[in-house]
């Protein structure tokens, strides 16, 4: 019986590992997938805010309502330009000082159009390069990795403009997981 047992833990072990079970189960597709979603629901928030609230500060040694955002947009470039390799437009630009990104309008072009690189820069690359190391500063990760950074990054940023929409008396976007 324990021969029996351990040839069946072999050969299940085996399956696991040949069987393509235990490979990444990440991939471009779901990544891309989660990055359309986290745009969608940015795209919510923005939505919330009325014009007169996007330059809003909760107390004066703060970001803005629109400085937030532009500091994700910021962000989703630097780190889907160093996960993906593709040129950041934005390089040595600081959005959240540019007079353009200053509207409702503008504002949420800039945003979106953040969104947009990192998901392009995504669906460029293939499942196996997700597990290509790649620099950021002085860290190494995957890509990956880097791009759940990223993801976290804008979660975080984004989770923090809630109170701001709150203040403006208005209920801000429901929770958004699917």
């Amino acid at each position: 019986m324990k021969q029996k047992l351990a040839f069946t833990a072999l050969t299940l072990m085996l399956w696991v590992t040949f069987s393509g079970f235990s490979t990444k189960l990440t991939t471009v597709s779901q990544i891309t997938a989660e990055w359309q979603r986290a745009k969608e629901y940015t795209k919510e928030y923005l939505d919330a805010m009325p014009e007169e609230g996007v330059n809003f500060k909760p107390t004066p040694e703060v970001r803005s309502f629109a400085e937030q955002m532009l500091h994700l947009a910021n962000a989703n470039y630097n780190f889907a330009s160093g996960a993906t390799g593709k040129t950041n437009p934005m390089q040595g630009k600081k959005m959240e000082t540019m007079e353009e990104f200053k509207t409702k309008a503008g504002l949420t072009k800039a945003v979106m159009d953040s969104y947009d690189f990192v998901i392009d820069g995504v669906k460029g690359l293939s499942d196996a390069q997700l597990a290509e190391n790649v620099k950021m500063g002085p860290r190494e990760m995957s890509r990956e990795t880097m791009l759940a950074k990223a993801f976290e990054h804008q979660t975080h940023h984004r989770g923090q403009t809630t109170i701001y929409i709150r203040m403006k008396g208005i209920k801000p976007p429901n929770e958004k997981l699917f």
